[in-house]
């Protein structure tokens, strides 16, 4: 049963609903999560069945509960991410609520509060944080009609190769579930397309550590999004298969055809920008610049890691990288499937404030909004590079409950400015 009323109402019970319960009752803030479904839902059912983890158990994680029963090198499975989570939730005593969905919040003029309407009733808070997370609502492009009559999900939506209907398929996107669900259907023995956008992909290590400690060293981790646009790179890595570097040259001589980028679809012919060749050679131009980092680092600090010259050895060019093809005919290729790895947009519209920009996007400062009480936590970027991963989200959490900890001691002053007499020379 929803609560009457609460002072800090955390939406959301996933990863960053969890880690900030933890940080708003070391403040001793009263508060209460409502989840519209179950804790942890997105790693529940908005992933494919052998999805692991992108960074490894070592890193991966709250500072404060290791993988006891992993590997610190392995790359967990999401279901025991899931386990992970509602364990974490059941050490911190957050205060959940399954199955209420919020779905309206206002302002009460002159209350000092919100009235918050839930699936389950309605209470009053008197501050409002959305830690919906990054992954709200797929987005699938207008390219292909549903005449086309061939079948299209969402990565999201995507389980397994047995799943999809019998053909080839098309996979749109190369980030780490594009990539990775390209090379799972691959090694099924489908025939895949993967149409290949702009994107960055860092080695999954190099010289005797994972790229994660390179990003951590080198004080990647914590870059912040200054130019537009670059709160919305496109990073392909993988911890699949044991972690590799996601290399599209290697799928290639696997036996997966390269695409540019997926423009339009009329009487069954898909075409492609030409850019497959530019966002190859923009790809290895960050995979090598992390190397060339990480060789002046030890280089400079006199580490003993050995070297790695053949992490420069690159696959040689395939036909499509060579001669890239501007169109394919669905029906000619068997093309029965379409899997759109295009990301996700964020809904906020529950939230009745002035508090957002033209395209409904958050107008916050590491998550906090210019209207008053009212937070966002789990944005991609919120503050840094690693605002989405489980240690950043952990962090992002604090320093969001360290500001309504903020708020309240001003809100608990209860006198008046004064003028304060100088003391008097003896």
């Amino acid at each position: 049963m929803v609560p009457d009323r609460t002072d800090t109402l955390v939406v959301g019970a996933g990863q960053a609903g969890i880690a900030l319960s933890e940080h708003l009752s070391n403040n001793h803030i009263p508060h209460q999560i409502l989840e519209k479904n179950r804790t942890a839902e997105a790693w529940r059912s908005g992933r494919w069945d052998s999805l692991v983890a992108n960074g490894p158990a070592w890193h991966d994680r709250f500072p404060n509960l290791e993988f006891d029963d992993e590997h610190p090198d392995a790359f967990v499975a999401k279901d025991r991410v899931v386990d992970y989570l509602v364990e974490y939730a059941r050490r911190v005593n957050a205060p959940i609520h399954e199955g209420i969905e919020v779905l309206r919040a206002e302002r009460l003029p002159g209350a000092g509060c919100f009235r918050v309407e839930t699936s389950d009733g309605v209470l009053e808070a008197k501050r409002i944080v959305a830690a919906t997370g990054a992954f709200q609502h797929p987005v699938i492009p207008p390219i292909v009609s549903e005449a086309a009559g061939i079948d299209q999900l969402h990565s999201f939506d995507y389980r397994n190769p047995d799943q999809l209907n019998a053909g080839a398929v098309l996979v749109v996107g190369t980030g780490s579930s594009g990539a990775q669900i390209a090379d799972e259907l691959n090694r099924a023995g489908r025939r895949v397309f993967l149409s290949v956008g702009p994107h960055e992909r860092p080695p999954r290590r190099y010289r005797g550590r994972d790229f994660v400690w390179w990003l951590g060293v080198l004080g990647l981790w914590g870059s912040v999004a200054q130019k537009p646009g670059d709160d919305h790179v496109t990073i392909s890595v993988s911890g699949a298969y044991g972690g590799q570097t996601m290399d599209f040259r290697r799928l290639a001589s696997e036996g997966v055809i390269l695409l540019g980028l997926t423009r339009s679809c009329k009487n069954g012919i898909l075409r492609f920008a030409d850019d497959l060749q530019a966002n190859i050679a923009a790809g290895d131009g960050t995979y090598l610049a992390l190397l060339d980092m990480a060789d002046a680092y030890v280089e400079r600090t006199g580490l003993g890691l050995p070297e790695e010259p053949e992490a420069r050895e690159v696959f040689a060019d395939p036909d499509c990288l060579t001669n890239p093809i501007s169109s394919i005919d669905c029906a000619a290729e068997g093309i029965a499937t379409i899997i759109w790895a295009t990301g996700f947009r964020q809904d906020f519209r529950w939230i009745k404030a002035d508090a957002f920009d033209a395209c409904g996007m958050p107008i916050h400062q590491r998550g906090v909004s210019v209207e008053p009480d009212i937070y966002f936590l789990g944005l991609p970027w919120q503050s840094c590079r690693g605002s989405t991963f489980l240690w950043g989200v952990w962090h992002d959490a604090k320093y969001i409950a360290d500001q309504i900890a903020i708020q309240r001691a001003y809100a608990a002053y209860d006198g008046a400015a004064a003028r304060v007499a100088p003391a008097t020379a003896e």
